[in-house]
């Protein structure tokens, strides 16, 4: 498996300027239906990276979409995932342009994946999981875990789940299980100025 994963520490001010790319994204595609055009000034956030946007409503999550692919710039990945999380989120009804104002948007950036075998490789607070069995992929980022309060070990058969595969899974060897890390924030807790 190649190592593939965002290259940067993000500096507050680079979150700061996500999170604006993500609000404004939205408030833009709410009202005209398209992504605003342009790229930011940083070179930093015009490199490849795979990303999830999540938008909360109070303590509810509202939609949560991204890809693991790092395949297009950081900030046009944002961009797409916070339109996608705003009206392609299965689980929820689209966000209306009304709600816009009330939703907290939370971005993680995703960092290199490795391949893991077990619980006891994989660290509660720190890692994501991915899995890939035949058809069936499922991922769950690292605050998951955390806020369920999960051990290894069940964080790994709900990555399971999340790909619609038996609990025990992840030890089949035909399975692909990778950790990851990501660089998590949100406009709820804004980077220091």
């Amino acid at each position: 498996m190649t190592a593939v994963g965002y290259p940067y520490v993000l500096a507050d001010d680079e979150k700061r300027e996500l999170l604006r790319i993500a609000r404004a994204t939205l408030r833009e595609h709410g009202y005209s239906g398209r992504i605003p055009p342009g790229k930011p000034h940083r070179e930093a956030l015009c490199a490849p990276a795979g990303v999830f946007v999540s938008l909360h409503e109070g303590e509810a999550l509202r939609g949560c979409i991204g890809t693991i692919e790092a395949e297009k710039p950081l900030y046009r990945v944002i961009q797409e995932m916070a339109v996608a999380a705003a009206t392609r989120d299965p689980r929820f009804a689209p966000v209306e342009e009304g709600e816009l104002d009330d939703l907290t948007i939370e971005i993680s950036v995703l960092g290199v994946r490795r391949e893991v075998r077990g619980p006891d490789e994989i660290v509660i607070g720190v890692d994501g999981l991915w899995i890939s069995h035949g058809e069936r992929r499922g991922l769950l980022l690292p605050q998951v875990a955390v806020q369920a309060s999960w051990d290894a070990v069940t964080f790994l058969t709900r990555t399971c789940h999340k790909a619609g595969l038996p609990p025990e899974a992840w030890r089949d060897p035909e399975a692909t299980v990778t950790a990851f890390q990501a660089q998590v924030f949100s406009d709820a807790t804004p980077p220091r100025r």
